[in-house]
């Protein structure tokens, strides 16, 4: 008895001990070199599961596959089906695993917040404040416009349920609640994007940060959805007047099959060690030469018309090819680097570029109370002259203008994470067109055609998972 005694007195002695690898956060967080380290963790976790890697729920594809700019291929392998049937609930990973990967984002992002005073009062510290604080913003939007109502989808929308805006590290946490309007977290989100734009030190040539730039290209994103449209004029500008190309008609390809970086305003890193396989959500087989490309989903004919082969995303974003005798559109836009330098589907994410900065003006313009058409033919004819070989800008008015605005929308950012948060934005009913998924619009059509802009799956459920850790958190409506 007394030998064990003495055993187990040891053990705790050892227990105690601290460890020889890893340093406490309070005495690590004292030197600029591991709050840089700790601001490129935030970044890191952006690709993460639930985001942009891996297939399921993968935000890369979910809010086209819920769509009409894509359709289900009966020769892939289900992946997404049931997003793609809008058969969404709490209990199952098609389209919420964003939830959870966001809220990791934030608390790294959170981290060296909490730390913060340990540096000393200059450039370093507000650089390091503003970079934190804009990671925040970023994925606490990504959650709002997902999991709440969209101000401008509905005349009850700035009143309802928002999310927890978590701007404190604490892991350990299980107590948050959703105890905002959406109103209150759209002024959280602003608020810390204008302190990154007056803290952040720019690095133009390093698009795998934010700018000042891109945080007024954020900006203009954020006020299109509060439906602030002088704001989003105003900082979609500046945006614009520190980062003007959209990506020439000669390199635009290159944006998507290589790290060309032109007209992008940030981007998330991706390398062969860390081998995040964004694109394989959409298909797998891509090569840079030729097909049997299986692809998940695919264009739907009615889409793929719409780009006309003077259009060079025609080419940069579908590759029509056989697989097992059938021609399929495959999007290849997230599918290969043409330089090797990373496997298939291992690509760097093009999270915000100037081309959609060029759409959020131009749309603002049209929908403020003064309209400004001037402003908006301007935006969509150096656009456009950017896309199409051999253009002749012209000038539009009225509803066509409008009409050809949001069609260069659809075509510049299929893909790219924007269709599903344009109908839900704008209240509008979801009417896929009946088309299956062969090259002539023949085949099986979704099951599901429509949806009201009532339907409450507009708003995606919360995670059973999420609610189990944390039963303060409120589920949504209709669930």
């Amino acid at each position: 008895a007394l030998m064990l005694t003495f055993f187990l007195a040891s053990c705790e002695r050892e227990l105690t001990q601290s460890s020889y690898t890893q340093i406490p956060l309070d005495q690590a967080m004292t030197n600029e070199t591991n709050f840089t380290q700790a601001v490129n963790g935030a970044y890191s976790a952006i690709k993460g599961a639930g985001y942009f890697s891996v297939d399921t729920g993968n935000q890369i594809i979910v809010p086209d596959l819920t769509t009409d700019n894509l359709i289900y291929n009966p020769q892939g392998r289900g992946s997404n089906f049931t997003a793609y049937n809008w058969s969404f609930s709490p209990s199952n990973g098609s389209v919420t695993g964003l939830f959870t990967q966001a809220y990791f984002v934030i608390s790294r992002a959170n981290m060296p917040l909490k730390y913060i005073n340990n540096l000393p009062d200059g450039a370093f510290k507000n650089n390091i404040a503003g970079h934190a604080r804009a990671i925040r913003a970023l994925a606490h939007f990504d959650l709002v416009r997902a999991y709440c109502k969209i101000p401008t989808q509905s005349t009850d929308a700035n009143s309802s349920l928002g999310i927890a805006y978590v701007d404190s590290f604490d892991p350990t946490n299980n107590t948050a609640t959703r105890n905002l309007t959406v109103a209150q977290v759209y002024d959280k989100i602003i608020d810390d994007l204008l302190f990154a734009a007056d803290n952040i030190s720019d690095n133009l040539a390093d698009k795998s940060k934010l700018s000042k730039n891109a945080i007024y290209g954020l900006l203009s994103r954020v006020y299109l959805y509060k439906g602030d449209y002088d704001k989003c004029i105003q900082y979609g500008n500046l945006a614009i007047a520190g980062s003007p190309s959209v990506g020439s008609l000669t390199n635009f390809p290159a944006v998507w099959s290589s790290n060309n970086t032109d007209g992008v305003l940030f981007k998330v890193l991706n390398s062969t060690q860390e081998a995040v396989t964004v694109g394989v959500a959409y298909q797998q087989g891509a090569t840079t030469t030729g097909g049997n490309i299986r692809s998940e989903y695919v264009v739907p004919k009615s889409l793929m018309d719409l780009y006309t082969t003077d259009d060079v995303r025609r080419s940069a974003y579908i590759r029509t090819s056989v697989y097992q005798g059938l021609q399929r559109n495959h999007v290849v836009k997230w599918a290969y680097n043409t330089g090797g330098e990373t496997p298939l589907n291992v690509v760097e994410v093009k999270y915000l570029r100037t081309a959609e900065v060029y759409l959020n003006v131009a749309e603002a313009a049209l929908r403020k109370a003064t309209k400004d058409e001037a402003l908006a033919n301007q935006l969509l004819n150096t656009l456009k002259a950017s896309r199409y070989s051999g253009y002749v800008s012209t000038t539009l008015t009225g509803q066509a203008l409008l009409d050809e605005v949001m069609k260069q929308r659809r075509l510049e950012l299929a893909f790219e994470n924007d269709r599903f948060y344009t109908f839900k934005r704008l209240g509008l009913a979801l009417q896929r067109t009946g088309e299956g998924p062969n090259v002539d619009g023949t085949g099986t059509a979704s099951l599901v055609q429509s949806i009201q802009p009532t339907d409450h799956r507009w708003q995606w459920p919360i995670p059973l998972s999420a609610i189990n850790v944390n039963p303060n958190i409120q589920q949504n409506p209709g669930y």
